[in-house]
Formats: structure tokens, C-alpha cells, sequence
């Protein structure tokens, strides 16, 4: 389908099939968090930084992104807040027509796996899917394992549960935690029919931690990072996103990338 293929290269590298997607969705479930209260200043940074995409709810397109931003633009049709008592049941919030008309290349779903909620958030993923296909706008699918029946959702067998479940319902793209080594990784990426992205999890004190962490997944057969707060809450966000694309689009060492983010933290300053 022509349309998903031209969309599909505006959030990743049509040659290598690559992304470095930034995800600043995090004020419907906890509020303004630091790095994200001026949003049109945490949006340039990630075109700054030469983000291929940055993931947002329908309301901040007009509030932050801008038509001058040359970055992919992915509206999250879904959301929880952490005040409710169940913060991990995702319900839909915006339909993939909406996001259409306000630009968006791409849409993206939350999916929390093992939960009582399961089997809506699971019937709103295909829903979305078949919609999505219909107008040839690609879907990235967020899934975890989060609820009363997982107890580690980092455990290799289930992220590449989640994985496989996002490909198997329609998903062009799906994101997942690390497991947190490349060989357990590989594993997931190799059960999957769609390209695989990694989250960044809770802040990191250390940018090698960080890197290391692209590092292995990109090594693992990973097709990028979607990481919002290990970006958007550091020191120099456009300068961790050039990092952090010197592995995913050039396939650098760590210590090469961590040259890169010194070179331009200094140039930010």
C-alpha cells in the first residue's frame, strides 16, 4: 500500500529501516513531568537532535509540534492516568480519523497484557489495526506485560509474548521493554514479523547505561529506540538524540556515541 509506505518512511529511515522515535505522551497519565512542561521546546529539541519521530496526544499537535518541525509526527490514540485505580487499563481517546486530519504519519496504541482489562485494551488494538490499514496510515503498538498475573515484566518470555501479540493483531511497528542483554533480545526480535523498538524505562543516572542499552537492542536485530524521559529529562536532549543515533543509524560503538554526546553537550551549553 503506497500511502503506509510513504508514511512509514517519514518515521524511519527508508534504507535502513531504522528510527529514533521520542515518545512525550506521558502528561495524560502523570501530568506536566519534568522536560515536558514547555512542549514546544522539548518538540525542537527532538528535531534538534535529528529525532525521525515524536509520539503525542491530538491536543499538544496544535499547542507544540508545528508545521515547521521536520520530524515524523505519531498521535497516541490511547491513555490511563496514574490518579485512577486501575493506571494500566488504556482506553481509546482519539480515533486514527482524527489524528489523520491533524497530520499525523503514524498513530499508536498502549497495550498492558496480563491485567483485568486485558481483552478491551486487546479489542481496541484490532479495532484500531483494521482502521489504520483502511487509510494506510501505519500503527505502532505499544505492549507490556503490567497487571496482577505478571511478575517481571522485563522477563525475556514475556516482552517476546508482547512483541509477537502486536505483529499477530496488525501492528506495523511495535514497541517493547529491553530484556536487558542482547541474546534474550534477538530472541524477541526473531519472533516478530515487524520491525522492533525498544522503551527506555524509568531515568537513568548514567548515559552509558543508556547507550548500552541501544547498543545491545541494535545488536539484538532492534529497528530503533522509542524513549521518552532518558531524552526529554536529560541535561541536553538534542545531544543524547544525536548520540543515540549514531548507533541506531551508523551502528557506532558506545564509547563513539558517548564521544558524540560530549562534542555536542559542549556546543549546547
Amino acid at each position: 500500500m503506497i500511502g503506509k509506505e510513504i508514511r512509514m518512511s517519514r518515521i524511519m529511515d527508508h534504507k535502513r529501516q531504522t528510527t529514533v522515535i521520542v515518545p512525550m505522551d506521558h502528561g495524560v497519565s502523570a501530568g506536566p513531568v519534568a522536560g515536558l512542561i514547555d512542549m514546544k521546546h522539548a518538540i525542537n529539541e527532538a528535531a534538534k537532535g535529528g529525532a525521525s519521530a515524536v509520539v503525542i496526544h491530538k491536543g499538544l499537535v496544535c499547542h507544540g509540534y508545528g508545521i515547521q518541525c521536520d520530524l515524523g509526527l505519531i498521535v497516541h490514540l490511547s491513555g490511563s492516568t496514574n490518579l485512577s485505580p486501575e493506571p494500566y487499563a488504556k482506553t481509546l481517546v482519539c480515533t486514527v480519523e482524527e489524528a489523520i486530519k491533524l497530520g499525523a504519519d503514524a498513530v499508536s496504541v498502549h497495550v498492558n497484557l496480563g491485567n483485568n482489562r486485558e481483552k478491551e485494551m486487546l479489542a481496541d488494538l484490532s479495532a484500531v489495526a483494521r482502521t489504520a490499514n483502511d487509510w494506510g496510515i501505519p500503527l505502532l503498538a505499544m505492549i507490556y506485560c503490567r497487571g496482577e498475573r505478571i511478575e517481571n515484566e522485563f522477563a525475556p518470555k514475556a516482552v517476546k509474548h508482547g512483541a509477537r501479540l502486536g505483529a499477530e493483531l496488525g501492528a506495523d511497528l511495535v514497541k517493547v521493554p529491553y530484556t536487558g542483554d542482547p541474546e534474550t533480545f534477538s530472541r524477541v526480535v526473531e519472533g516478530c514479523a515487524v520491525p522492533v523498538v525498544i522503551a527506555g524505562g524509568p531515568k537513568m543516572t548514567s548515559d552509558r547505561d543508556v547507550l548500552e542499552m541501544v547498543h545491545g537492542a541494535i545488536s539484538a536485530g532492534a529497528a530503533g529506540l522509542s524513549i521518552g524521559r532518558n531524552v526529554f529529562q536529560h541535561r541536553a536532549p538534542s545531544a543524547m538524540i544525536q548520540a543515540m543515533s549514531e548507533i541506531v543509524h551508523k551502528g557506532r560503538s558506545v564509547d563513539e556515541a558517548l564521544n558524540v554526546l560530549a562534542r555536542s553537550t559542549r556546543k549546547a551549553a
